[in-house]
């Protein structure tokens, strides 16, 4: 009796998926900390805060159908090379002083971002195994994250530098991402060349193909990720205004811990999400960030601010790894490029609406009502996978 050999999911293009995508990632945990700190040396308030990041999530919407016209009718790995190339570009102009031109950089830094994740995503969905998507999705989450053990506190690290500051910060990001560029490059060398596919192959004229935002396909799937991450700016950005509110010293170790345990976590709940379902992954998640959001305001020291991250990040990694995976089975593979840049919307879209919300929170009420609001979407996400039950499974 012969055993079936499973396929593998660490290929070469999978591999250089992987280290690209960190890269990029690692440029974007680099800046996260970074923008709330500048802004407010340069006088702005949390609510200019939201304004800046909001900024990023707005562009990358609105560019998304675009781009995934492009994935589909010109080149996957084309489309993530010019997203990391633009990003490289975009974080020049955030030497210019000015809160208007810190939000005009990260707007081009949101498209670029589009152009990386709908070229990742994409490459993901044709490369991963059927019956292993959310261990595949668990390990390219798990790339992604780890990238937050680090570079965060590094960013906190060089600004306080006496040979730092926000300018070498400012560098060495764009550093990151254009070696993130070369490796999709390589990438671009080692996957086959789909296909390029013409407007007559498809039903729908081209100015309507991009005019549709969403694909209904994954439109479930999309939803649930808002609501998963819509509160994710209390636990990235503003934290780091919390934590000086609170007289909080080496807060990098934060982003360490929180760094590990997604790491860690998306990988191993990712498999575990495979075996107990969308549905229970969905319940799991939703109640860890309800705890870690609803204890926040009683943590007053840097263990309580760890440990309230840490459960954040866990019920991220199990529900973000299982709505990848869904989007995945979803997306139709003759506009799967469409597909998945309709999916990706779901992050910039929740980052730029939590940063606007949170920012206003911040101002209207303070950082303890700040993250009692955010739990207010975990309630809907719940109420959501209560809903779509049957679907989930």
């Amino acid at each position: 009796m012969t055993s079936e050999k499973k396929e593998s999911i660490w290929t070469r293009p999978f591999a250089l998926l992987c280290l690209a995508e960190f890269l990029g990632y690692a440029q974007h945990f680099i800046l996260q900390p970074t923008f709330p700190l500048y802004i407010t040396q340069l006088g702005g308030s949390p609510f200019h805060v939201g304004l800046v990041i909001a900024s990023f999530g707005v562009a990358s919407v609105m560019s998304r159908p675009l781009l995934g016209y492009w994935a589909d009718r010109w080149s996957v790995t084309g489309v993530m090379i010019l997203g990391l190339l633009l990003q490289t570009l975009s974080i020049s102009l955030c030497f210019v002083p000015f809160i208007a031109a810190l939000m005009f950089a990260n707007g081009l830094r949101g498209i670029g971002w589009s152009g990386m994740n709908t070229g990742g995503y994409t490459l993901l969905a044709t490369s991963a195994p059927a019956a292993r998507r959310g261990e595949a999705s668990g390990y390219y989450g798990g790339v992604q994250s780890s990238a937050t053990i680090l570079f965060p506190a590094v960013a906190l690290w060089l600004i306080e530098s006496p040979f730092g500051g926000f300018g070498a910060t400012f560098l060495f990001a764009m550093s990151l991402v254009l070696l993130g560029a070369g490796a999709a490059i390589a990438l671009s060398r080692a996957v086959p060349s789909a296909p390029r596919k013409s407007t007559a192959d498809s039903s729908e004229p081209w100015w309507r193909e991009i005019l549709n935002v969403f694909d209904r396909n994954i439109l479930l799937a999309a939803t649930l990720m808002v609501t998963l991450h819509v509160s994710l700016p209390c636990f990235s950005s503003f934290v780091v205004l919390y934590a000086r509110e609170l007289a909080i010293a080496h807060f990098g170790w934060y982003f360490v811990t929180t760094g590990i345990t997604s790491m860690l976590a998306r990988p191993l709940l990712g498999r575990l999400s495979d075996k107990i379902g969308a549905g229970r992954s969905l319940i799991a998640a939703y109640i860890l960030e309800s705890i870690a959001l609803l204890m926040m305001p009683f943590a007053g020291n840097l263990a309580g601010v760890m440990i309230g991250g840490a459960l954040y990040f866990m019920g991220s990694a199990i529900g973000g790894t299982r709505v990848l995976a869904l989007a995945m089975e979803k997306a139709p593979a003759e506009r799967r490029g469409r597909a998945m840049a309709s999916f990706s919307v779901a992050f910039p879209l929740s980052n730029g609406a939590g940063a606007m919300l949170s920012g206003l929170a911040v101002d209207l009420a303070g950082y303890d009502w700040m993250y009692i609001t955010a739990a207010v979407p975990c309630l809907a996400g719940l109420v959501l996978t209560a809903k779509y039950w049957a679907s989930l499974k």
